[in-house]
């Protein structure tokens, strides 16, 4: 479906919202870890001295408000429901913990053209209630058929990583027909072009399509266990998303041979099409 054009100004790079607060409490940190149908105990254990560890791509449920509060003064209610996710850099500066409130602030941070429209990169700063740095991000979005005049402006996004990550492993993952709507409630994070046919087509799109940040915590999920990491190690967690996941969708993730450095790099494919490239997960 052909989408008509449309036109965003590059004066809304640095604008910004928040500081908005969240209450980050036991039941959204388990909800999370079973709507990626995670069985590792730590995910659940609200007898442990710190409560249920945090999924290492937890931080994006609490950034997923600052992000719609962004839109809503930057972009129009048809440009926002063209808006895929493209790239990912979290930084966590410590683990997130249960019964804690955090304070997440969202700003426009560049725009870059792009063959399918216009990457729009936001800087999310979380900190806790003594002013404390706890996560920090690099969230960019392509807005298809979405242009803008002049040249690129602010954030310059990463470098495209060439090569495919080799000489490691090859982890499978299901993805069931209904694990959008799962996600959605239990991440808290309600875009309709995840689980709504008619707005997905509106949209110019197939069908309904998984959340990039779901591919990318299924991954994770994925490396984390094959390694035996325990969650809470995780610092940094990056990647960039090159084609959507249909529904239902079986992924593979091609995890490269051990750096030694602790650092864990990966590449998610489907049907031998790469979906995810460059995936980055750094440890402590």
């Amino acid at each position: 479906m052909a989408l008509a054009s449309l036109t965003i100004s590059p004066a809304i790079v640095g604008a910004s919202v928040g500081p908005i607060a969240h209450e980050i409490d036991a039941r959204w940190l388990m909800a999370y870890a079973a709507g990626l149908a995670e069985t590792d105990a730590r995910y659940y254990d609200t007898l442990a001295p710190g409560g249920p560890a945090a999924h290492p791509l937890f931080p994006v449920c609490y950034e997923w408000p600052a992000l719609l509060a962004l839109r809503a003064v930057t972009t129009s209610d048809e440009m926002a429901i063209r808006s895929v996710h493209a790239t990912h850099d979290l930084v966590l500066h410590r683990p997130i913990r249960p019964r804690e409130t955090l304070h997440t602030t969202a700003r426009v941070s560049g725009l870059a053209h792009r063959r399918a429209g216009t990457l729009m990169t936001v800087r999310l700063e979380t900190i806790d209630a003594a002013g404390r740095p706890v996560t920090s991000s690099d969230y960019g979005s392509v807005y298809r058929g979405v242009a803008f005049e002049g040249a690129d402006a602010g954030h310059a996004p990463p470098p495209r990583e060439a090569a495919m990550a080799s000489g490691g492993e090859v982890l499978r993952v299901d993805i069931p027909a209904g694990l959008a709507h799962i996600y959605s409630e239990c991440a808290r994070i309600w875009n309709p072009i995840h689980t709504d046919i008619a707005i997905a087509r509106a949209a110019g799109l197939p069908g309904i399509i998984l959340h990039g940040t779901a591919t990318l915590a299924l991954a994770v999920s994925c490396v984390l266990r094959h390694a035996g990491v325990d969650p809470r190690m995780v610092r940094r967690i990056s990647g960039r998303f090159t084609d959507m996941v249909p529904l239902p969708s079986s992924l593979a993730v091609h995890l490269a041979s051990p750096s030694g450095d602790g650092t864990f790099r990966f590449d998610v494919t489907r049907d031998d099409e790469v979906v995810m490239r460059g995936g980055a997960l750094h440890l402590a």
